[in-house]
């Protein structure tokens, strides 16, 4: 063979190797909607295709472990393996339905170095995840996932300042091509693709690793960001004192990292009805699931202890909330929180003497009446053990721990830590100050609900907890999980009668819209905010909140729209409860129940008043017999809203 035979034949053997390496790998969801293309070669890159039309451009992908090691570089593909998962998940706490079907393609990628990639499609999105097989401890300095779009988009951007935070934050609704890197938001974002679907970015399973923000960046793309890891101050964290590693996490060299996750929807109401995230989560580790107990909660903090036509002085001590466990024990509510004062902030050893907790937790008990504490996290993580061997001692049922704000490394450790020991020892866990839900509530079902949200409680002092929120976190924030937004203020205002006072609080909407939220609000725990002395006066009302359940058998989001409306039914049992809320405008929509039944009901409504538009808490309740053959015309006020019970079939 000569030279020049010999040249042409080498080039052809490194083309060939070169295609081989540049190799595109794909997977699609179960109804073959949505394609995932992943391009290996220099880097490992993906893009979706929607319904044959791009939606993201190729993106890249890598996590960096130092010294030039990064998975992804380079990448020396090993091995592919495909799987196919169609099955039920019957969660133990049903915020959505009884049954969730989680089918899903997946392809997993191994590589060279002691890494894989894993990819999962659902027919309502995607994500994806590194897994690492080494021996030992490794470090992530950082890790790139970038969310390219093929054009420029819009997005519903809760915009936060810095990785401290309570992760309470509304939505900018802005141009990605205006979002700069310097311009940070907490996750989940939502993506509004012109005459295409809508993109939800979030996270799932987090655990023992950095939760992730989102940056801008160029050609229409947002970019993870994640907490570097705290070196001083990780316990009461000041932002003048933190003091951060260049590394995001020092974590076990064996392990799954978190999933990146996109929900992919054409219509609105779906990003209300997936369950993606849960999906995600790790199997339950809790055998024994029978005493996690779902319920209503009568709450002091909101109301500032404002009751009155009592013999004693309302406040923090045991006359106060024993008219609360009273309180509830005549109203199906099935727990009481004590919020901060119950002990010292930064000592829970160093009790309220006037709470008397010893007889408090007594009288709870033989009231029938479950007590849940609340904790400040870095004092209850010092001395867990022994704290929550008291709390068992007492009889108390569950844990409200607060204060976090952040979600490094080490927090979202503590989370997990917090959750296990709790199962230990019977105790249910709400997160407060918290970061979104990621699905561990499905690997630890005594984690009830999270906050971060822009809850009830801000009404205390701003006015960015209205009716326009109430309309838009359900299609992002609560797709990630239950929200603790702790709703029930007896007192509404419309927006120009409305005024933030700390001790006297009023929610923006009408009474009508605050009672809907029970319906439209998912939280296996939820808050009754108001006083008892404000429900007492209200006897229609307290009714309805005595009853109505917090867990549901099925969902149907029968309409709705990000940041405008909703209309949703629930099912429990034979009845359906149904439920509207609009933003600041006046509305009209129609309910079909044929969508949802067959037959002849009972329809029991609570509707805005006709005056609802000046008074806020006008509102009407009204009873009669109806077919599922003729519909409902709701009409709401600015701000109103509108909820219903569908009582079993009479025919």
């Amino acid at each position: 063979m000569n030279f020049k035979n010999i040249a042409i034949l080498l080039v052809l053997l490194s083309t060939i190797a070169a295609n081989i390496q540049a190799k595109v790998s794909q997977v699609s969801s179960p109804d073959k909607s949505i394609q995932v293309n992943i391009n290996i070669g220099e880097d490992i890159a993906y893009s979706v295709d929607y319904k044959g039309q791009k939606l993201l451009a190729p993106s890249t992908i890598s996590m960096d472990l130092g010294f030039g090691d990064v998975l992804g570089l380079k990448p020396k593909l090993t091995g592919t393996k495909t799987n196919t998962v169609n099955e039920i998940l019957k969660p133990v706490l049903r915020e959505k339905r009884a049954e969730v079907i989680n089918h899903y393609n997946e392809l997993i990628l191994s590589f060279k170095g002691g890494y894989k990639l894993a990819f999962r499609v659902f027919n309502d999105g995607m994500a994806y995840r590194w897994i690492t097989t080494r021996n030992g401890d490794i470090t992530v300095y950082n890790e790139e996932a970038n969310f390219s779009f093929a054009t420029n988009q819009m997005v519903y951007f809760p915009e936060t300042k810095g990785y401290i935070t309570a992760f309470q934050h509304t939505y900018k609704y802005l141009p990605l091509d205006s979002i700069s890197t310097d311009r940070m938001c907490i996750t989940p974002a939502l993506v509004d693709v012109e005459q295409g679907p809508k993109v939800a970015i979030t996270e799932a399973d987090l655990r023992d690793y950095p939760g992730m923000f989102l940056i801008g960046n160029s050609n229409n793309t947002l970019t993870g960001k994640f907490a570097p890891y705290i070196l001083k101050g990780d316990r009461l964290v000041k932002k003048k004192d933190i003091k951060r590693a260049d590394y995001l996490a020092r974590t076990k060299g064996t392990r799954k990292f978190p999933w990146r996750v996109l929900t992919i929807v054409d219509n609105d109401g779906d990003l209300i009805s997936t369950e993606i995230v849960y999906r995600l989560g790790e199997p339950s580790k809790i055998k024994d699931t029978s005493w996690i107990k779902s319920g209503k909660i009568a709450w002091d903090w909101y109301n500032a202890n404002n009751i009155y036509n009592v013999d004693f002085r309302a406040g923090l001590n045991y006359d106060t909330y024993k008219y609360y466990i009273d309180f509830a024990a005549d109203n199906n509510i099935e727990y009481v929180v004590l919020d901060e004062g119950w002990s010292e902030t930064y000592d829970i050893w160093t009790l309220n003497e006037e709470m008397q907790m010893d007889e408090l937790t007594a009288y709870a008990i033989e009231k029938g009446v479950g007590l849940i504490l609340w904790v400040e996290w870095s004092t209850f993580d010092a001395d867990i053990e022994a704290l929550t061997d008291q709390f068992v001692d007492w009889g108390v049922v569950g844990i409200k721990m607060d204060f976090m704000n952040r979600d490094d490394q080490y927090m979202v450790s503590l989370y997990e830590r917090v959750a296990e020991t709790c199962a230990r020892k019977k105790l249910m866990v709400d997160f407060h100050g918290a970061f979104k839900p990621t699905g561990i509530r499905r690997t630890y079902p005594n984690i009830m609900t999270y906050e971060g949200v822009a809850g009830l409680e801000n009404c205390k002092w701003a006015d960015y907890s209205d009716p326009e929120y109430d309309v838009t976190f359900p299609f992002i924030r609560m797709l990630a999980g239950p929200a603790d937004y702790t709703p029930g203020a007896m007192n509404t205002a419309q927006k120009k009668n409305f005024k933030a006072i700390f001790d006297r609080p009023m929610g923006l909407g009408t009474r009508a819209h605050q009672m809907a939220m029970y319906v439209v609000f998912e939280s296996p725990l939820q808050m009754l905010a108001d006083s008892p002395t404000a429900y007492m006066k209200e006897p229609e009302c307290m009714a309805f909140l005595s009853e109505v359940p917090v867990e549901w058998d099925e969902t149907v989001v029968l309409d709705a729209e990000v940041g405008e409306y909703i209309l949703i039914a629930r099912k429990r049992g034979n009845d359906w409860y149904l439920a509207a809320m609009t933003d600041w405008s006046k509305r009209e929509l129609t309910v079909d129940l044929s969508k949802i039944a067959n037959g002849t009901f009972t329809l029991e409504e609570y509707v805005d008043g006709v005056n609802a538009d000046r008074n806020a808490n006008d509102y009407k309740k009204n009873i009669r017999t109806i077919s599922t053959e003729n519909k409902i015309n709701v009409k709401m006020a600015p701000g109103g809203g509108w909820v219903a019970i569908l009582r079993g079939s009479i025919n």
